[in-house]
């Protein structure tokens, strides 16, 4: 049986989310401050469309980024040293999250709902969801977006206009979160895109026993101002 979430009623144990669909724990609830906060801090994320109740998530396995496994393809590493774009973080987010829920050729929907982007709007205005941009001739090119807690970023969505502008944005926040101590990058859902930046797939089990010990990390929410060096290492892979 699925839970169904009432305004107070806790997750279930994440061994509870089903095997099909992978990973569905619960359904209901609210995309409050304090419901995502929680989810995110216990490995749960929602992912719902348009007019269905909010469904909640912890699939297994889990696909994650450890900062010092990117993979970085000798085609990227050059585009990244020729600088013909310019990064910035957290000034356009709205923006951002508006072209990760874009219709695409293989997504006629999108489940960046309404709802969803005033819920991650408000946990921008409280310091914890971010924007990575990539912009080109002073235009938005690409970006993505996620939540901060602890150590962890929780990876939501990415979007490109221009080639490799998603992957720009990706690498430079692989190196702002090395150089600031984060330990994980929560991806969700397996992705050849994603994988192909070096993330893999660990058991359910395993991220969350790597959750606990990197949530709790003392680290106020607040926007990111500024870029945060960062090196880039080319490795020969299949692009």
């Amino acid at each position: 049986m699925i839970a169904w979430l009432g305004a107070d009623t806790p997750f279930p144990a994440l061994a509870s989310a089903l095997k099909e669909p992978n990973g569905l724990l619960a359904v209901g609830g609210d995309l409050s401050p304090r419901r995502l906060l929680e989810a995110y801090r216990r490995g749960i994320f929602p992912w719902y469309s348009e007019g269905d109740p909010i469904l909640w998530w912890s699939p297994d396995p889990r696909m994650v980024l450890f900062p010092d496994e990117l993979r970085v393809t000798r085609s990227l590493a050059k585009t990244l040293r020729n600088r013909a774009y310019e990064i910035r973080v957290d000034t356009v987010f709205e923006e951002v999250v508006r072209g990760c829920a874009a219709p695409r050729p293989s997504q006629p929907g999108t489940w960046i709902t309404a709802e969803m982007r005033a819920a991650y709007r408000r946990l921008h205005e409280l310091g914890y969801a971010h924007s990575v941009e990539t912009w080109i001739d002073g235009a938005l090119a690409g970006g993505l977006y996620g939540v901060a807690v602890g150590r962890v970023f929780f990876g939501e969505s990415m979007f490109a206009r221009a080639r490799d502008a998603s992957k720009i944005a990706f690498v430079h926040l692989v190196g702002r979160l090395a150089a600031e101590g984060y330990g994980l990058i929560d991806c969700q859902m397996h992705t050849a895109h994603l994988e192909s930046l070096g993330a893999r797939q660990v058991p359910r089990a395993e991220f969350a026993r790597r959750l606990k010990d990197l949530v709790d990390y003392p680290r106020p929410p607040a926007r990111w101002v500024r870029e945060v060096p960062h090196s880039v290492k080319s490795e020969a892979c299949r692009s």
